[in-house]
């Protein structure tokens, strides 16, 4: 028995789609540049979205599955959403119908890919190189710009790779499709003019350096081990570092590569009790400077936070050694905080110390943060790159 043939949208029902979804895009001002309607336009997104599927609103709502077979208009509907959809749980282990599992790639929020892309702003005849192909779209978006021949999108995955090829090719657009560790670049096709990379980034390969041609730039999601992720646009100069400021939030999917192990607590029976009158919500939630600032000071500590329905408040911390561990609660009522800690350092007092040296700083906010890349390493910096914060810039 052969397979019933998928039923596409007109063209005009395509049409229609993507034109209310841009209107919505520059009405939140993710799109301000009308190249990119157009190209929003011309790339169908719906070409990019698998049968089944797991849709995560950027915004209000509730997750939700999708399935081409048993709702097509629910399916449609959400491929022109401003919203992610997950295309692959678990390393391909597992369906993202359901989304259950890790989510390991993604059809990203089309206000999240416009925002990069504007970002990114291409010139014409510029060659670009790519980082995590996912499904494919934003490859397409890129090659409509500039000209299939000019971009070289790679992949790691092969089985995300592979399902990409197939999404392109239905939309008609060409790029080099490489399948290989995007950390690493891709030295046969450089130098290029612009990196863009579509998945979170710790510490940022210098390879990508090495690979863009002076005064090109890097667009990437900068996400630290401790709290949020910020835009990052970096200018590599002529002598071999990548300069550039922090921007608005970005949240990705992390490069596979600098996955982290997360913030198990450690199988230790000597932990620490005690309280502090330093509130864990004004240190992880006062100012998208002071998070920043922490992540700049003590590039080695990983944070998360919660909050549950009766009002706690949680802030976990770790360290990249798995050494030592910390968790902060605020509990409704209680004029102390309770603190549990365990290992050789000391991560909440660790934290606290940096929270109020950004304070006497001023309290400065995100846009006064920037990025150095360099052979040795990479460090944060305030106001101008030759002012690294203390404690987190390598040797130069």
């Amino acid at each position: 028995m052969t397979a019933a043939p998928r039923l596409l949208p007109t063209h005009r029902q395509a049409a229609e789609l993507a034109a209310a979804l841009a209107d919505r895009l520059a009405a939140c001002g993710d799109l301000t540049r009308p190249e990119w309607r157009h190209l929003l336009l011309q790339v169908p997104r719906h070409l990019f979205v698998p049968d089944r599927a797991w849709c995560v609103p950027d915004g209000p709502g509730a997750p939700y599955g999708i399935d081409r077979t048993r709702d097509p208009d629910q399916w449609l509907r959400a491929a022109y959403a401003d919203a992610a959809i997950v295309t692959q749980v678990n390393d391909g282990h597992g369906d993202p119908g359901t989304g259950e599992g890790a989510w390991t790639s993604s059809l990203s929020a089309p206000g999240a890919v416009i925002a990069f892309l504007e970002l990114l702003a291409p010139r014409d005849h510029e060659r670009v190189l790519d980082v995590g192909t996912g499904p494919g779209w934003t490859a397409a978006l890129l090659s409509a710009r500039l000209g299939d021949g000019r971009v070289v999108s790679i992949e790691v995955d092969e089985q995300v790779a592979e399902q990409a090829k197939v999404n392109l090719e239905a939309a008609g657009a060409r790029p080099r499709l490489v399948v290989a560790d995007g950390a690493a670049g891709w030295a046969e096709g450089a130098p290029y003019d612009q990196v863009h990379v579509t998945c979170g980034v710790t510490t940022v390969p210098y390879a990508w350096v090495e690979q863009t041609r002076p005064g090109g730039t890097i667009v990437l999601p900068w996400m630290p081990e401790y709290l949020g992720g910020y835009k990052a646009r970096l200018t590599v100069t002529g002598d071999g570092r990548a300069i550039g400021r922090l921007g608005g939030p970005a949240s990705y999917m992390m490069l596979r590569s600098q996955r982290s192990g997360g913030l198990a607590e450690p199988a230790s029976s000597a932990i620490w009790e005690e309280t502090t009158p330093v509130d864990p919500r004004a240190v992880a939630q006062d100012s998208c400077g002071a998070d920043i600032a922490i992540a700049g000071l003590l590039p080695d500590v990983l944070g998360a936070d919660s909050t549950t329905g009766d009002g706690r408040f949680c802030l976990l911390l770790a360290d990249a050694a798995a050494t030592s561990w910390a968790r902060v609660e605020h509990r409704p009522g209680r004029r102390e905080h309770l603190v549990y800690q365990a290992g050789p350092r000391r991560l909440w007092q660790e934290v606290t110390d940096a929270y109020f040296r950004w304070v006497g700083w001023g309290r400065p906010g995100r846009d006064r943060f920037g990025l150095t890349v360099t052979p040795a390493g990479q460090y944060v910096w305030l106001d101008e790159p030759d002012r690294p914060l203390p404690g987190g810039s390598p040797a130069v």
